[in-house]
């Protein structure tokens, strides 16, 4: 039986999304009852489709009769995460022929490396990304040529665009193919030590190098509970994925099996295949609801509080953060996995991993069962993990019981009875906070702000020794319309060293600090945005603030008419608009909707949401 909560939230969704959902759904139908699309090109139109294909694919193609599927690929050789793809194709194109199909690389997508650009000018590039990734997978898919799309991407902003441009074509079915993660490497009690004693000055670059090459050191994702592997979860729980096939390692016989499959499946769910499962279909309030409950009951990242809001747009359905918020307060967290715990993905799949949670979640009544996946009607078939027998893929019921109760726990026994993830709303605006790995005694902290506009003014004042006291850090102008919303991880190991001391602290910000958020209790996303005329831009260094994790209350604790009185900031400040590429994305800053609405880019009425109510007076 489904939770009442989950049910009041989703029909909540379901009412709210429905004049353009409907809308979507229509749109889509239309062109979907067109039925192959191939068909109805000219002959020089599939002309061209096919000039580069062997003499069995041009005749396969010519006669229009069997499915066609179009692979999107992420592929890079720099990002560990997608390097296990390009092997891909040719594994889905061999595996298509087998079953009667055939398959062609429809496009790539640009796929950038959030742990690389860390800090630096091209961090502000990375969630705009996500769009220009969304409509790179919309020319992919732009030459009719397709039946099914595979979308091959794993990391933090690929995922989301691959699905947002998927939905743009929602008559199609879409599957996505992961590549799993690396194995593990230094443990991440070990990585933070050295980090912290670096930030201290007690190690040197040498030293940090080599604890960093050591936890990211081969091909796959890297092993924490990022963006990157809360995106795999997601796929799971929404059905997109074949069952369990999220943290599979890369370069293993079972992998090889699971990317088969997935082209086998790809065929079979197209409109030709008999069991026709458009992707428009699939992600709807219900798929939405059990994404958000599997972030929160996992503990993924702070990331898909945007994400997720841009998914549901692209599928004309409309969430905010109330939702994430109301359903955090019934999902019991079942995982203890780096940033929140010691242990990684690979402990946490080895402990009974996404079947286990979906299982757990499905029987507590959190997880909507009866929708519509990939790979069947329901999402029972997610409480399986795959396996080989004697060289065959098959499934088998997920363990029962965990097998490492410190890493995952059952819903009845979890480390906590809520998801973690909170609203923030007060005098200052409406903002995201996580809590997994905040320590009770953290989570209420009332301090004089210090004020920056970047990280590394910040950095800066911590070496200084200036922040070794209690305080709320205040970093302005990091939200995406001033500079694109970089992630903020270059301050964790600070923030972390001065909790540590003993000192009262935490961050506030209009800017990201993703999944690997951790210890210091942060208040993120904070919407109107400084550079939206948002009250952050006009608070000064010693203003007393209040941050309440467990009231959901962020609050300057002074008159807010002063703040309005106080001189309106000038503007962003200079050097977020020229160097590194970020000229060409000025359109972009000056489009861009608040981060709890997505932070999209993209105009029209499918993604034009109501403006939400953002200041407490």
């Amino acid at each position: 039986m489904t939770h009442p909560v989950v049910a009041e939230v989703t029909e909540r969704i379901r009412a709210r999304s429905e004049p353009r959902r409907v809308d979507y759904l229509e749109r889509i139908a239309e062109h979907g009852a067109q039925g192959t699309r191939r068909a109805r090109l000219s002959c020089g139109n599939l002309a061209h489709g096919f000039a580069a294909s062997s003499a069995a694919e041009k005749s396969a193609l010519a006669a229009g009769q069997r499915p066609n599927i179009g692979i999107v690929t992420a592929y890079n050789d720099m990002l560990s995460a997608h390097q296990p793809l390009q092997d891909y194709p040719g594994i889905i194109k061999a595996a298509a022929l087998a079953g009667g199909a055939t398959a062609q690389v429809a496009g790539g997508v640009p796929a950038m490396c959030d742990g690389v650009t860390q800090g630096r000018a091209g961090m502000e590039l990375s969630l705009f990304s996500r769009d220009v990734i969304a409509m790179s997978t919309a020319i992919a898919l732009s030459h009719d040529m397709f039946d099914a799309a595979l979308c091959l991407g794993v990391c933090d902003k690929i995922v989301p665009g691959l699905l947002i441009g998927a939905l743009a074509y929602g008559h199609l079915p879409a599957l996505f193919v992961p590549a799993g993660p690396m194995t593990s490497g230094l443990p991440n009690a070990e990585k933070s030590r050295i980090r912290q004693l670096y930030a201290e000055g007690k190690v040197g670059r040498p030293e940090l190098l080599k604890a960093e090459a050591e936890s990211y050191h081969g091909p796959g994702t890297c092993t924490f509970y990022g963006t990157a592997n809360s995106n795999q979860m997601l796929m799971e729980v929404m059905g997109l994925h074949l069952p369990g096939s999220a943290f599979v390692n890369p370069g293993t016989p079972l992998r090889l099996a699971l990317t088969q499959a997935a082209a086998r499946r790809a065929i079979a769910i197209t409109s030709a295949g008999g069991d026709y499962r458009p992707v428009g279909r699939i992600v709807d309030e219900r798929a939405m609801v059990n994404a958000m409950v599997g972030l929160l009951a996992t503990g993924g990242s702070t990331n898909h509080t945007i994400h997720l809001v841009a998914i549901a747009a692209a599928a004309g359905i409309a969430i905010d953060w109330e939702d994430f918020s109301g359903l955090s307060r019934v999902t019991p967290s079942l995982t203890r996995i780096y940033p929140n715990g010691q242990a990684d993905v690979n402990h946490f799949h080895a402990a009974g991993g996404m079947g286990f949670v979906v299982r757990e979640l499905l029987e507590a009544g959190l997880l909507h069962a009866d929708v519509t996946t990939v790979c069947g009607d329901g999402l029972a078939a997610y409480a399986q993990e795959p396996f080989l027998d004697d060289g065959r893929l098959r499934w088998r019921p997920a363990p029962v019981q965990s097998l490492d109760a410190d890493v995952l726990r059952t819903a009845a026994d979890p480390f906590a009875p809520d998801g973690g993830i909170r609203l923030l709303t007060g005098n200052l605006g409406r903002a995201v906070t996580k809590v997994s790995a905040v320590k009770a005694q953290h989570r209420v902290i009332e301090a004089p702000a210090a004020v920056f506009d970047s990280q590394d003014a910040v950095v800066a004042a911590f070496k200084a020794g200036r922040l070794h006291r209690d305080v709320i850090i205040v970093v302005r102008y990091q939200g995406p319309r001033a500079n694109g919303m970089p992630e903020l991880h270059q301050l964790t190991p600070s923030l972390g060293v001065l909790l540590d001391l003993g000192h009262r602290v935490a961050l506030v910000t209009d800017g990201r600090m993703s999944g690997a958020s951790g210890k210091v209790p942060a208040a993120i996303h904070l919407s109107p945005e400084a550079a939206a005329g948002g009250l952050i831009s006009r608070l000064r260094d010693g203003d007393l603030l209040r941050l309440d994790a467990e009231a959901g209350r962020l609050e300057a604790l002074l008159d807010v008419r002063e703040l309005h009185e106080r001189e309106r900031p000038g503007g962003v400040p200079p050097g977020h608009d020229r160097g590194f590429g970020r000229e060409l994305f000025a359109n972009m800053r000056g489009s861009v909707t608040s981060a709890e609405q997505g932070a999209m880019t993209f105009g029209g009425p499918l993604y034009t949401q109501s403006p939400v109510v953002a200041v407490d007076l």
